[in-house]
């Protein structure tokens, strides 16, 4: 598993994974307690194909469960996700 870090300041916040000196990220807003809202997820073209934003959706997915809360995916990318992984259905906000 990859080793994703995550930061939270106030109602924001962001995920991060480094790959070979090339960072993606994966950005949120927290509405609530129980709610979180996936606004951006960004992969620099030198990651694209090799699984970063996927790894970054599913660590905010285990997050979730562990966490108790859902998740709205507003950011195109994770709202694609959610619709390939009928899985995550539980923590779909």
């Amino acid at each position: 598993m990859p080793d994703i870090q995550r930061d939270e300041t106030g109602s924001k916040g962001r995920y991060t994974l480094v790959i070979d000196g090339h960072e993606a990220e994966m950005t949120y807003s927290r509405l609530s307690d129980t709610m979180l809202i996936i606004d951006h997820t960004g992969v620099p073209d030198a990651l694209r194909g090799k699984g970063a934003g996927v790894a970054l959706v599913t660590r905010a997915v285990e997050d979730a469960r562990a966490g108790g809360y859902k998740l709205v995916p507003l950011c195109p990318f994770a709202h694609a996700q959610f619709d390939r992984h009928p899985e995550w259905a539980d923590v779909k906000g």
